[in-house]
């Protein structure tokens, strides 16, 4: 029987893993940022035949939830050990960073009807934190469709903007204000001029502003919701 040389390493087998095509699978979509890439340029990038795959994952679909489970993943799990509100913004601190690193995930985290291990794990954690802190079902339902609306409107927003630092808003801000009249249009410039415009100003500030109104209305409506 042939045995393999001394000092030689030996051949890597079986090195296509689940977990290594969903990684890739997810780097890619980063890369594009239009979503699950095809099955042969996936193929491509692991350097193997597309039909490999199929070893692993019977169709695209399975794929997709794949990489909406990696996503689901990187976000921050709400502590046991904090109150419900604490735990609500850290949680979305932590979505919102994940989606802008993925955003093609926003359109998807919600709409796969074989949801993975780790959306499973989240959103019953989330669920838990809420009932824990007093919300009904009713009520943590409610609390989930704002709170997820508005994080994922807000970072799909801030992704849209045609600026990314304080000095790209001062040259847009700057120039739409020098070609707009102001007299027509006296409240935009206001705005521009005495908010937008103002040192220090960052327009990611606004996401901590609007998530502390929205966490203030669900302290409010908490105990009416039964």
């Amino acid at each position: 029987m042939a045995t393999e040389t001394a000092g030689t390493p030996a051949p890597r087998r079986n090195w296509l893993t689940k977990e290594l095509v969903l990684r890739t699978a997810v780097a890619l979509a980063d890369e594009s940022g239009t979503g699950v890439p095809s099955m042969r340029r996936l193929a491509e990038r692991l350097g193997i035949e597309a039909m490999s795959l199929y070893h692993h994952f019977r169709n695209k679909d399975l794929i997709l939830d794949g990489m909406v489970d990696l996503v689901f993943s990187e976000i921050d799990l709400p502590p046991d050990d904090i109150d419900w509100r604490t735990a609500m913004r850290r949680r979305a601190v932590s979505m919102r960073e994940v989606l802008t690193r993925h955003p093609w995930a926003i359109r998807l985290l919600d709409s796969r009807t074989n949801p993975g291990h780790a959306t499973l794990r989240h959103q019953n954690a989330v669920i838990g934190c809420l009932r824990a802190g007093g919300f009904s079902i009713a009520g943590a339902a409610h609390a989930v469709s704002v709170l997820d609306g508005y994080i994922y409107g807000f970072t799909i927003q801030e992704l849209s903007l045609p600026f990314e630092s304080s000095a790209d808003l001062e040259d847009v801000a700057g120039a739409l204000v020098e070609r707009m009249p102001r007299d027509e249009f006296p409240h935009l410039t206001e705005m521009i001029l005495e908010h937008a415009l103002k040192p220090g100003y960052s327009y990611a500030e606004e996401f901590d502003i609007g998530l502390d109104l929205i966490l203030d209305g669900l302290q409010r409506q908490r105990e009416s919701w039964r």
